[in-house]
């Protein structure tokens, strides 16, 4: 009987030191948002949305059904770097994600593939957004200033910088167990309006 409980105290510590390791290595890896490109909002491509270098609402005409229905489709392609220094590779095999612009929710969902960053290279991962955004909006600030965000997509002195944060929670295999990251890693980018198109 002390034989199989000192096997399995054992067995629990090799796991726990698996799992610690395996913490401590996507703690250091660096992540960051590479790009966003295809923003539709309500279906309407984000770059066709402008007119005499203005955003304008009145080109989105199923965005007036969509408020009423309180159900605003944003959707759009992020894609978000990862970056390991570490001496191993760095395994996720799923992570849930959540983006914030100025502290409030836009969009939170999860990824389920397997990211392998082998030791000093760096991982892009697509990540498909699919939102409805109408809690966002509905606060007539937020939708100003992201109007405003929108706006300063041409070049020039009418570019807008909005913060963005990406919290991603991971998670990796422990034998045939998955184990989620305790918390979210946070990620804060300074987006330009020039990265959307």
């Amino acid at each position: 009987m002390r034989k199989y409980i000192l096997i399995g105290i054992l067995a629990f510590m090799a796991s726990s030191c698996g799992v610690s390791r395996k913490i401590e290595i996507l703690e250091k890896c660096n992540y960051s948002i590479k790009s966003a490109d295809s923003v539709y909002l309500a279906g309407r491509d984000v770059s066709k949305l402008f007119k005499n270098n203005k955003f304008d609402l009145n080109n989105v005409p199923g965005l007036a059904i969509a408020l009423f229905r309180k159900n605003i489709p944003l959707s759009a392609n992020v894609k978000i770097s990862i970056t390991n220094p570490n001496q191993k590779t760095a395994v996720i095999n799923q992570f849930d994600y959540i983006i914030l612009i100025k502290g409030q929710e836009l969009a939170a969902g999860s990824v389920d593939r397997k990211i392998s960053v082998e030791s000093g290279a760096t991982g892009i991962v697509p990540v498909q957004i699919n939102s409805n955004i109408y809690s966002f909006l509905s606060n007539g600030k937020t939708m100003d200033e992201l109007i405003a965000f929108l706006g300063g997509t041409n070049s020039g002195p009418g570019e807008k910088k909005s913060l963005v944060t990406l919290k991603i929670r991971p998670s990796f295999m422990v034998g045939n167990k998955s184990i989620k990251y305790p918390g979210y890693i946070s990620v804060e980018k300074e987006l330009s309006s020039k990265m959307l198109f």
